[in-house]
């Protein structure tokens, strides 16, 4: 062999050699949701909150079983329809091979859980409705709060400030209808009535007018609303414009930040109760949060569905290094709890405390009320301590 052939063989030998020390295994997490359509923007703020944390793990470095792990988001549009969430998912599974789903509607969410326990993948769920973990499904995470947390709560707020009578004009679809279910029995077990029931077609109109006048014409002391934020927000301007003086209690779905740009700012929205917006959180990992995020993005203000999303893949990577697998789901759903108590508050805004036995996250949810134009904010447990 000539010196020449000799040392090209050498060369060649060392770079094999030396590929292990360079190499990344890249595990992918799925995620099918709307990006195009009427929810798009809903489902671009989940899917930004999944990459800014897959981008943080790989700056960071993630190594697990003694090999380096590089994240990558696989995004997919489903239009918000659970049948096209079914196909997404068998092409994640099939050609990305990913552990882990993430799905934000529940339509979706009850598609994939008729198969991810065959099939071996994890659903990472956000939808607040109680039933996805009620199921009983083995390898599914609830990300957000159940919704029925907020009505005992809201309902002790708004009956205890403002009075007994109770006008429901919120939105006519399904989610809508499964928190009036929910809450209308709650207020009149704690002494209430009802005294008027007009919900309103809230993703097809544009002026509330005849829908609000019917129902303030029962004389509520407060209004049960919520649907999309934006027709949240003429709900509530409408219902001011007509003289209406008591409480709102909004549902979840609809985000206070988000009508106050609608009604000019929080001055309409007095005696209101729902979601903390992420920008009126005053805990220092949420301040911090929101400035990262502002600064990667134009200045663009996160809301708490980039937040909750964000946590989760933090989470997920964890639970990997904890399980030593990035492919075996079973093992790495296992560590979820351990994995979400082990985050870092910088990785934790909204301050989850870990996994309960059925699949959802812990937390004491704060919440936000308007009072004097300002949302203060208050926690649930502290909602339902009040006499």
């Amino acid at each position: 062999m000539t010196l020449k052939i000799r040392t090209l063989a050498l060369a060649a030998a060392a770079a094999v050699m030396a590929v292990p020390a360079f190499a990344q295994d890249v595990v992918k997490i799925g995620y099918s949701g709307p990006l195009s359509g009427g929810a798009a923007l809903y489902g671009k703020n989940v899917l930004d909150g999944m990459q800014m944390a897959a981008a943080e793990v790989n700056a960071a470095g993630l190594e697990v079983a003694g090999k380096k792990v590089k994240l990558e988001i696989v995004a997919l549009d489903d239009k918000y329809n659970p049948s096209e969430t079914a196909i997404n998912a068998q092409r994640l599974v099939q050609e990305s091979k990913t552990p882990a789903i993430l799905v934000p509607h529940s339509g979706g969410i009850f598609a994939l859980q008729t198969q991810n326990e065959a099939q071996k993948y994890m659903v990472l769920a956000y939808s607040s409705v109680p039933q996805i973990t009620a199921r009983g499904n083995k390898l599914t995470i609830r990300i957000p709060p159940e919704y029925t947390s907020y009505v005992q709560p809201f309902v002790k707020h708004t009956m205890g400030k403002y009075g007994k009578n109770l006008a429901i004009a919120n939105a006519d679809h399904d989610y809508a209808k499964a928190w009036t279910a929910a809450f209308k029995p709650a207020w009149e077990a704690a002494g209430g009535k009802i005294v008027a029931e007009n919900p309103m077609s809230y993703n097809r109109a544009a002026d509330f007018y005849s829908g609000v006048s019917r129902v303030l014409a029962a004389k509520p002391d407060v209004l049960f609303i919520g649907g999309a934020s934006e027709p949240t927000g003429l709900v509530v301007k409408q219902a001011r414009e007509l003289g209406f003086k008591g409480g709102f209690a909004i549902i979840d779905q609809a985000k206070m930040d988000e009508i106050s740009a609608v009604t000019g700012g929080y001055a309409m929205l007095e005696g209101a109760i729902g979601v903390l917006p992420l920008a009126e959180d005053s805990s220092p990992a949420a301040k911090d949060f929101v400035e990262r995020f502002r600064k990667g993005h134009s200045g663009r203000t996160p809301s708490s569905e980039v937040s909750y999303n964000y946590t989760i893949v933090h989470a997920t990577a964890i639970a990997m290094k904890l399980a030593g697998t990035t492919t075996d789901a079973v093992a790495i759903r296992a560590q979820m709890d351990k994995a979400v108590k082990a985050l870092t508050n910088a990785s934790n805004p909204g301050s989850l405390e870990g996994i309960d036995d059925k699949g959802g996250t812990i937390n004491d949810t704060r919440v936000g009320v308007v009072e004097n134009g300002k949302i203060r904010e208050v926690k649930l447990s502290t909602l339902n301590a009040a006499k």
